[in-house]
């Protein structure tokens, strides 16, 4: 027993023994990491900066750090200068480059444009105050704090005036595109980059590489005719495709290229082609409306992938162990960070106060327009090639490599200082009237859709009619008659409700969808109706050859005629993107009606959305009720209108409306306060003298309760025509049949 024991330890001491010599040997036989770094399989390169653009927002919102700068971040440890995973390849220069076109490229096309109009002084005024300040402060300290040469401190002016809107995609989060303060910040962007360029053509002109006069001369006209060519013919060419190509896709590619088109036309006036990319986006605005499912695909593909890999693209250019170092490096990185972020608050914060705008406001505009990336790389690099005497540059290695860390401390700066005012502008926004309006609104439209024709016409006026800050979804109904084809057009039903979510899912709407099978129309979409507890309906326009009472069709009819609430019916023939003008016809006494708000909120929204004119006619008191109401509530809407004393006016609309205009004839049903009898004649007038027009009737809810019992006096059938009416066709063709 004692012999065992005593071999069982001997052995064990061996075996540890054993262990402890190989475990030193270990390391010998492991592989060396540094043979795989850094990554140069494409496959891998994509995989890993998958997984950054996964994982940053991750770890950065744990860290309640903005999305944002973990990307720069994340850049700077996969970098060279980091821990040498990824090289900074030709990948990342096309990817960036594009990340950087789709930034200002939304920027440009959610750009409230009749706001811009609006506001255009206030944004030269804080342009000029956003480029000159910053300039002239970091002119002054080139000269004197870092003694540099007059053009050296010129470039660095030039250099810290202008900016990039890193922090853009912030306000998109938190939908405030469309914010006064970002359409001035959006603005004054792109006027402190043009006199950017325009004084780094001048230093450059003065320093022997430039023509004279001659070369302002060309640079001018070479300017407006990239200015005038782009305004005059993109318009009409995107018009034109669009109207001609619904598929999505072909859409989508069609927007990126003008967007690479105009970037590479603004090149090649010299110009950078950000400057190019966010005039594309001002004059695409109005074709491609914010809560579109274009927008949403634009926006996803750009925020998915091509903005983060931009963001990771500048943190690759920058080594934070230059800090370390000192040095001259680290005095002209903080003159530019200390000064020239302190030179583009002061004239953030002074625009708001002359302004009078709240203080956050004031914040967003200091964070949009304080970050500096690939605009301020591309001015250095010119610099670099600036040759002053032989074999001396005009930037020097301590210029580049302090303008490469100040792009990290200024994104920085920038990204929470815009986080920070979004919220602030958020919680100032809010009241409590706007709660109580929020909650009170019943908005939910319901859809029927039969004809795929018209299905996306449909889905897309829904859309656009509807309160984004609700967050409701829309029902879409498909109703089949109960006979021997019900099984054939359910399964029918069934596929276009799926494109119809394919459409809504486009534009991140929730949509419920419903195949109901009905032994007469009219009956199931009003079933359906009080089911789903719907606030109106939207729905396409029976089409009739020939002029009979039957215009409306019998199942129409039969709606409006039993159903008291909203009613809209469309006859568009375009895409709605491509209106130009909405006209609006409002009958006498329309604004006595419950529904008079609801239909002018729902077209305000639509014109609002479609960026196009909209023009009332009609009464003078009620238009002016009508201007009230948008004034208060639309102020952005370019509304205009006329007056038309008399119903009987109605045809002699015709000759305003365009092949591309849309229409609105607010209707009535019989027995309400604005119904009159020249309303019978609508069908007959708008086959007559609108016929290939867009149309759109609009039958307002007539009770503000729903009334389902049926009186002697209220019936819930009516009958459209009357026994006099048919009396005196009769009488009428008899006499054109005897004379002839």
């Amino acid at each position: 027993m004692y012999n065992f024991s005593y071999d069982l330890h001997s052995d064990l001491i061996f075996f540890l023994q054993l262990c402890t010599t190989n475990l030193y040997r270990i390391p010998q036989h492991m592989p060396d990491l540094s043979h795989y770094l850094p990554i140069t399989n494409p496959t891998l390169v994509f995989f890993a900066v998958l997984c950054v653009i996964l994982f940053a927002p991750i770890i950065m919102g744990r860290l309640r750090i903005p999305h944002i700068i973990g990307m720069v971040l994340a850049g700077v440890v996969m970098g060279k200068y980091g821990f040498n995973i990824l090289v900074r390849d030709s990948s990342f220069e096309l990817f960036g480059k594009v990340g950087l076109y789709y930034i200002m490229f939304l920027a440009g096309l959610e750009m409230d444009m009749e706001g811009l109009k609006k506001n255009s002084r206030r944004v030269l005024v804080f342009g000029l105050l956003t480029f000159f300040v910053p300039f002239i402060v970091m002119y002054l300290a080139g000269i004197h704090l870092l003694g540099y040469s007059i053009q050296a401190s010129l470039l660095i002016g030039i250099l810290m005036a202008s900016n990039t809107l890193i922090a853009y995609p912030i306000v998109g989060r938190y939908g405030l595109q469309r914010h006064k303060s970002v359409t001035l910040s959006v603005g004054s962007s792109m006027v402190s980059l043009f006199l950017a360029l325009v004084m780094l053509a001048a230093l450059v002109g003065a320093a022997g590489q430039g023509e004279g006069m001659l070369f302002w001369l060309w640079f001018v006209v070479k300017f407006a005719l990239f200015c005038l060519g782009t305004i005059w013919l993109i318009p009409r060419l995107a018009r034109w495709f669009l109207r001609r190509y619904s598929d999505a896709v072909m859409q989508f590619i069609f927007i990126l290229a003008v967007m690479f088109l105009c970037a590479a036309l603004s090149e090649m006036i010299d110009m950078e082609g950000i400057f190019g990319a966010f005039f594309a986006g001002l004059v695409l605005n109005r074709f491609v409306p914010h809560v579109s499912p274009l927008m949403n695909r634009l926006e996803f593909t750009g925020n998915a992938l091509f903005i983060p890999y931009f963001l990771i693209g500048v943190g690759m250019l920058i080594d934070v162990r230059l800090l370390a170092d000192g040095g001259n490096t680290l005095r002209v990185m903080l003159c530019m960070v200390i000064l020239g972020t302190l030179a583009k608050a002061i004239a953030a914060y002074l625009s708001a106060y002359v302004f009078r705008m709240p203080r956050p406001s004031g914040s967003m505009m200091f964070g949009l327009t304080s970050a500096h990336a690939a605009g301020a790389i591309a001015i250095v690099m010119v610099g670099m090639r600036l040759e002053i005497s032989p074999g001396h540059y005009l930037v020097n290695a301590d210029i580049l490599n302090g303008v490469v860390i100040m792009i990290l401390f200024t994104c920085i700066i920038s990204t929470m200082v815009t986080e920070h005012a979004s919220k602030q502008i958020i919680l100032l926004d809010k009241s409590h009237k706007q709660e109580h309006e929020r909650q009170a609104d019943d908005e939910h439209f319901l859809i029927p859709v039969k004809y795929p024709e018209t299905t996306d016409m449909l889905v897309s006026l829904g859309i656009l009619m509807r309160n984004p800050k609700l967050n409701r979804g829309i029902v879409a109904l498909n109703v089949v008659y109960d006979d021997v084809n019900a099984t054939y057009n359910q399964k029918q039903g069934r596929q276009l409700l799926d494109h119809v979510s394919k459409i809504a899912g486009a534009a991140d709407v929730r949509v419920e969808t419903q195949v109901r099978i009905a032994t007469n129309i009219a009956n199931g979409i009003k079933h359906a109706f009080k089911e789903f507890n719907t606030s109106e309906i939207i729905m396409g326009m029976h089409r009739h050859h020939n002029i009979t009472q039957k215009f409306w069709g019998e199942f129409i009819r039969s709606l409006f005629n039993g159903l008291n609430r909203q009613i809209i019916i469309v006859d568009c023939g375009q895409p709605l993107n491509t209106i130009r003008k909405i006209q609006v016809a409002v009958p006498s006494r329309a604004e006595f009606e419950p529904g008079f708000y609801r239909w002018l909120e729902r077209l305000a929204r639509l014109a609002g959305n479609l960026e196009c004119r909209i023009t009332f006619h009609g009464r003078q008191d009620t238009l002016a009720l009508i201007t009230e109401y948008l004034r208060n509530r639309h102020a952005g809407v370019r509304a205009e209108h006329v007056v038309m004393e008399h119903w009987n006016e109605l045809p002699a609309l015709a000759a305003h409306v365009k092949h591309d205009h849309l229409f609105v004839v607010i209707a009535a049903r019989k027995g309400t306060v604005s119904y009159k009898t020249a309303l019978e004649r609508l069908p007959d007038e708008l086959t007559r003298y609108f016929s290939g027009k867009n149309q759109m009737i609009i039958f307002p809810d007539q009770y503000g309760e729903q009334i389902d019992s049926m009186t002697f006096t209220n019936p819930q059938s009516s009958v459209q025509g009357s026994a006099y009416e048919a009396m005196s066709e009769w009488w009428r063709r008899r006499l054109k049949g005897t004379s002839v």
